[in-house]
């Protein structure tokens, strides 16, 4: 049932939401500082992608810096990538089938907000990566 969910998500979300990201990463490497950045963002692209079996747990260790960088990414890109999950989520739910698919964006959004400090594990074993 999850691959069947990917890729009905990859076609109607998932390509779309991963361009992005990837666009987002690219933008993000034009300086130095923002290199860490733009690999977080091509971490999520690939969650973007194929979000379904997979899940969000803290990361451990992840201090102030975390913080503080997930500051500077929500004024950076954070908020309008959760502003397009948000607006893709509303609109898959507007159809029954994409009810599914709607509530998978709404699971994006705090990883949209805050990717700094935050591992991506299969939803099999979210604890067993502590």
């Amino acid at each position: 049932m999850k691959t069947l969910l990917n890729l009905i998500w990859l076609i109607f979300a998932g390509v779309w939401m991963a361009i992005l990201y990837v666009f987002a990463g690219v933008l993000l490497c034009l300086t130095i500082i923002g290199i860490p950045f733009a690999l977080a963002s091509w971490r999520i692209a690939g969650f973007a992608l194929w979000p379904f079996g997979r899940t969000t747990v803290p990361r451990p260790g992840a201090g102030a810096a975390s913080c503080v960088g997930n500051v500077l990414w929500l004024i950076l890109a954070g908020w309008w990538l959760a502003l397009g999950h948000l607006l893709t989520g509303v609109a898959l739910c507007l159809t029954i089938i994409g009810i599914p698919l709607g509530l998978a964006n709404f699971k994006l959004i705090p990883i949209s907000l805050a990717p700094l400090g935050v591992d991506i594990v299969s939803s099999d074993q979210p604890f067993g990566h502590r």
